[in-house]
């Protein structure tokens, strides 16, 4: 069972080009069936061929009862889909058992988004007169103007910036490239920290030199974002609730609610599905309906 779920994990970054995360998660949750599985078999690890729906169905049930949430058991199931379908590629067994299962019902929450006006305090608290206020206020921008995930963020180069169009190029999920706008504010904000930016020399060759860098010049981690953010929103007094992917649900929420097409809006996430990106019409919809209550005189 070990060595196929190696050559499992092996498959997604050879032939699918998958993200060191997606991997990571696929990793995570292969080791989860297999404790699952060695438990209950009082220590013995079974193959692939010895393990039987009812042992899924229990696993998912143990699950349930553990409090795990419904897109917790989904994704796991979806992996678990994922590695029985490569089993039959290789012809290590003859059916997936998985597809049999069915997903928990999932009720998703409301992404938190920020108003516009909470936009506009964030944006302008780090100080333009500070070296890592250049940095941190460019950050902000570029992530807001482009619906970025902050790995999409640290992850920019500087042949990835096009200053002349107004665009990014975006390396997603699964490594596949889109292209991001980037607006005047947020081509201002960059443009002021590059010109401060510092660059350790063991990085500044080719075509790797990262947009974003800590103070030694090596490029800037999604944790360091995050705590960034952590030490804007106390000085501003904002929802703590929110993160860096806060800003991708901004920027998703905006747009609608100023009438921009759904599906313009799903090609700048750079989401596969229109139903991933339907979620934020909610919100759209959360937000007229509050602003309705408060507005009209008999709306309660």
């Amino acid at each position: 069972m070990e060595k196929t779920i190696a050559r499992f994990l092996q498959y997604f970054v050879v032939e699918r080009n998958a993200s060191d995360f997606t991997v990571k998660s696929y990793r995570e949750d292969m080791i989860a069936l297999l404790e699952y599985l060695q438990a209950s078999r009082h220590g013995r690890v079974p193959t692939p061929t010895e393990i039987t729906l009812a042992e899924l169905r229990a696993y998912v049930a143990a699950m349930n009862e553990a409090k795990y949430t419904p897109a917790t058991i989904s994704r796991r199931l979806a992996s678990l889909r994922s590695f029985f379908k490569f089993c039959m590629r290789e012809e290590i067994v003859a059916t997936n058992i998985a597809k049999f299962l069915r997903n928990p019902r999932s009720h998703r929450n409301l992404p938190h988004f920020l108003t516009t006006e909470d936009m506009r305090r964030l944006l302008a608290a780090p100080s333009a007169e500070e070296h890592a206020g250049l940095r941190d206020r460019a950050i902000l921008e570029v992530t807001y103007s482009g619906g970025l995930r902050v790995s999409e963020l640290v992850g920019l180069n500087d042949p990835d910036v096009d200053f002349e169009e107004g665009i990014l190029t975006i390396r997603g999920k699964g490594k596949k490239e889109r292209l991001a706008l980037l607006g005047s504010y947020a081509g201002e904000a960059l443009q002021a920290w590059l010109a401060v930016r510092y660059v350790h020399p063991r990085l500044n060759i080719g075509t790797e030199i990262p947009v974003f860098t800590n103070r030694f010049g090596g490029r800037l981690t999604t944790r360091s974002v995050g705590r960034m953010l952590e030490k804007y929103l106390k000085e501003t007094g904002l929802d703590n609730r929110t993160s860096p992917h806060t800003l991708r649900h901004s920027f998703a929420t905006h747009l609608l609610d100023r009438g921009a097409d759904i599906r313009s809006v799903q090609e700048l996430l750079g989401h596969k599905s229109l139903e991933t990106t339907q979620i934020y019409t909610h919100v759209s919809t959360a937000g007229l309906l509050a602003i309705y209550e408060k507005a009209h005189p008999r709306a309660k």
